[in-house]
């Protein structure tokens, strides 16, 4: 019967495997939603690895070898799943030695996430190394419960120059009314995101990206919140500015996401 698993570079992990890692914060990882077996911008997912690999460990593991791990995992587990691939180093962290770099591979129950719509604290905070999908990141959740105990549902990140650029798991996308508009900011850029404008540019579906400041957000005609889970998730409120529901953008960023073919791993 098929399950979710945990592998270890293609093998179940064991607490002796799992142990170390629990402690570990140098480590980057995807995630990502399986659909009947097949992923969305698996090419993203891929090149994300690969880069983030490249930036913390100074190499990568061939991709075909990333695929056979994800494969596993994914043929071990039922048709639809949300998978996490984590790429570690067994030397740890808090060390200058290095070793090849391995995959964690967990996968669960799949996720489309919340309905929305969202409230959004802004909170000033910039991420370090913004263009990396590393673990270990304590600010996000801290961000989180504060914005939550103050009434909103998320948080919203401003950098030192008060551009927004991304939420706490989240990329942020607004409507001008016309155009799909991107914040222009350091942050990372989502696979969902990646999927979305390239298929936004084969739809013909204007878009931009400018910096935004809350300031700024009175004059837009709507916002929403992104990540592997969802294309869009509405946001009513960025701080004390509400914003308007804006179905036909929500409309146009799934049309483009659903527009993207599913791959097998």
């Amino acid at each position: 019967m098929s399950s979710f698993v945990v592998q270890r570079d293609g093998r179940v992990a064991d607490a002796m495997d799992l142990a170390p890692l629990a402690f570990a914060g140098y480590a980057h990882f995807t995630a990502m939603q399986v659909r009947g077996g097949q992923v969305r911008g698996l090419d993203l997912h891929l090149e994300r690895l690969r880069t983030a690999s490249a930036t913390l460990f100074g190499r990568a593991m061939p991709d075909d070898r990333v695929r056979a791990l994800l494969r596993a995992a994914v043929q071990a587990g039922p048709a639809d799943l949300s998978l996490m691939a984590t790429v570690f180093s067994p030397a740890g962290e808090f060390t200058p030695a290095d070793a090849e770099p391995e995959l964690l591979v967990r996968t669960g129950p799949a996720a489309s996430g919340p309905p929305g719509p969202l409230a959004l604290a802004v909170v000033e905070h910039e991420r370090v190394l913004p263009a990396v999908k590393h673990v270990g990141e304590v600010a996000k959740t801290y961000y989180l419960r504060q914005a939550v105990a103050e009434g909103f549902d998320d948080a919203a990140f401003v950098d030192r120059r008060g551009r927004l650029s991304e939420a706490s798991i989240w990329n942020l996308a607004f409507w001008d009314g016309t155009a799909v508009v991107w914040p222009e900011a350091e942050m990372l850029t989502g696979t969902t995101m990646g999927i979305v404008r390239r298929q936004l540019d084969r739809l013909g579906v204007p878009q931009r990206v400018q910096q935004i400041r809350p300031a700024d957000l009175p004059g837009m005609a709507g916002a929403v919140v992104m990540n592997s889970w969802t294309p869009a998730v509405p946001v009513r409120r960025i701080g004390s500015v509400p914003l308007p529901d804006a179905p036909a953008f929500e409309a146009a960023l799934h049309r483009a996401y659903q527009a993207e073919p599913l791959t097998t791993p």
